[in-house]
């Protein structure tokens, strides 16, 4: 890191507009969960102040395979391409490159762009990019694709460009979540003339980029197997970023992530390792801070034909995990017990919150059983002299301890399991490749919903595929489920659709298919001498990096 001595007085003073309204949503206080000592929560951190030349950031997830947002999920994107809505660090939404994004009846949405904002060449956005840019996610392959599986599947009707600043989107069935999706990536905005000239290699080290986020890509910037190098977006229609050059580097081990970090070699990362909580605590380089989000520790099918898609195994197990322990080996106290697979905080700000919240509180508080998880294995009638496979990110000793404990506790009542530690981008890819899933049963990885809403993340798991299941892998199909789904989806007033999700909550929570372990703050370790990142889990789906800057 290094810095440079010119005052940035504007970009500061504009800094500090958006913080006003990002102040943590309960004051900054939480109970842990845990028993532990109160824990203060910090959604965005105080925006930079002094322009810094360098600063070197750690993704922890390892090297994506891709850049582009329509493709992949990681924490470079939102500081490349911006979404056509805002999702601030509270987790509420505002304006983006979108003026207005509203439904003008139940199933047309129209989407107003701001006329002031440009790519990296210069080139005005235009109603054209953001039809290309949209369009990609209606293709079933698009891991957004669930977002926008209500939308018409004609391209000349569904998603088209209906003035220079206007597009318009149509639906087969209103969609009360479309909305809260245009803040993620799935409404992230690429030019379309760059996408078409670089074709399948857009997004690759190869192909690059041609975006409007705070940060660029050059040419060249991205060497592969090493670290990724964007540059200051200096014309960025938000405000410059104070730092200059902002490179990533890759640190998929939790050990050597922490040693990078306490001693100054590396400037910051988000999601550190909760194993490290002493060493991020002590007297380092920088600071831990913890934030609101959305994730959880989970584990879930892999399979149809495996006994992993037997509900019975998967209750068995969750009656098998001590979760006070989990808290305290896996999560270092840093998490807090989660009932099912929506936690509470992805509700919060949310119309009819409270018809959510008493459908949360209504389900069961995980507790051990170990005479009834043993009694529900017999009953599955499943061959349990056949090992299962859990799938769990070499290298991330909370997934390593996460692993132990799953199996330990199948040991218990009767399963064997044996644990498959994949390397990082084998791991990520099995999301997407099924030849990556063959021979697994479970996987266990840390999820999360990178907007606002509580239909998306659960429908991902539970919902056939073609009404946006994609990672229903074991095939679950409970008719019940996906007509409260459904009817939620299609709502057109909040109550009636707060109504039919929790519906469908009480049928599909039992059913486990995720296995909820913990629910987890969002963890991010910095520099002393920087500031100005978000700190919650808006960073995936918002330009986090745009304020940081030297104090």
């Amino acid at each position: 890191m290094k810095r440079i001595g010119i005052a940035a007085a504007a970009v500061a003073c504009a800094s500090l507009l958006v913080l006003t309204a990002c102040a943590p949503r309960d004051g900054g206080g939480s109970d842990d969960g845990a028993g532990n000592d109160e824990i203060t929560l910090v959604d965005a951190q105080p925006a930079g102040t002094q322009p810094v030349d360098e600063v070197t950031w750690a993704i922890a997830e390892g090297e994506p395979a891709t850049l582009n947002p329509a493709n992949s999920a990681n924490l470079i994107i939102p500081n490349l391409c911006d979404n056509l809505l805002s999702l601030q660090p509270d987790f509420s939404i505002e304006p983006g490159i979108a003026e207005t994004a509203e439904f003008v009846d139940p199933t047309t949405f129209v989407i107003t762009l701001r006329d002031d904002v440009t790519f990296w060449d210069g080139s005005p956005v235009t109603a054209e990019d953001v039809v290309y840019s949209l369009q990609q996610s209606t293709n079933p392959a698009s891991q957004w694709y669930g977002a926008f599986a209500l939308v018409v599947p004609d391209p000349a009707v569904g998603i088209v460009a209906t003035g220079p600043n206007e597009v318009t989107v149509r639906f087969v069935a209103p969609d009360s979540t479309f909305r809260d999706a245009l803040a993620g990536q799935g409404g992230a905005v690429m030019q379309k003339a760059f996408g078409e000239k670089v074709g399948e290699a857009v997004g690759t080290s190869d192909g690059g980029l041609m975006c409007t986020g705070p940060y660029k890509l050059e040419d060249g910037g991205w060497t592969p197997g090493s670290d990724i190098v964007t540059t200051a977006n200096e014309d960025y229609w938000n405000g410059a970023p104070l730092v200059k050059e902002l490179t990533y580097t890759f640190v998929s081990d939790g050990s050597t992530l922490a040693t990078a970090l306490t001693q100054g070699e590396i400037d910051g990362a988000i999601n550190v390792p909760p194993t490290s909580r002493a060493a991020f605590e002590g007297d380092g380089a920088g600071t831990l801070v913890v934030g609101h989000s959305t994730s959880s520790y989970s584990f879930g099918p892999a399979s149809s034909t495996s006994a992993a898609a037997n509900p019975k195994i998967r209750q068995a197990l969750n009656l098998a995990i001590d979760r006070e322990k989990y808290l305290e080996t896996v999560v270092n106290g840093l998490g807090y017990v989660q009932k099912t697979l929506v936690p509470e905080f992805s509700f919060q700000s949310m119309e009819e919150a409270d018809i959510y919240q008493a459908g949360y509180d209504a389900l069961a508080t995980p507790e051990v059983d170990i005479e009834a998880a043993k009694k529900l294995v017999e009953e599955s009638g499943e061959d349990v002299s056949v090992p299962l496979v859990l799938a769990v990110v070499a290298g991330a000793p909370q997934f390593q301890q996460t692993a132990a404990i799953i199996q330990s506790a199948g040991k218990e009542i009767g399963l064997d399991i044996e644990i498959n530690e994949m390397q990082a981008s084998d791991f990520g890819a099995l999301f997407y490749d099924p030849s990556k899933r063959e021979g697994v049963d479970f996987v266990a990885t840390q999820g999360y919903l990178e907007t606002p809403g509580v239909i998306g993340y659960p429908s991902l798991f539970l919902l056939p595929e073609q009404l946006g299941g994609i990672f229903n892998w074991s095939g679950y199909d409970n008719p019940d489920v996906t007509a409260h789904m459904t009817a939620a989806r299609n709502a057109v007033d909040a109550e009636t659709a707060a109504n039919e999700f929790v519906a469908a909550q009480e049928i599909f929570a039992p059913d486990y298919l995720q296995v909820t372990l913990a629910g987890a703050y969002q963890l991010t370790y910095i520099n002393k001498d920087l500031t100005g990142v978000v700190t919650s889990v808006a960073a995936y789906s918002s330009p986090w990096a745009l304020h940081l800057g030297g104090k």
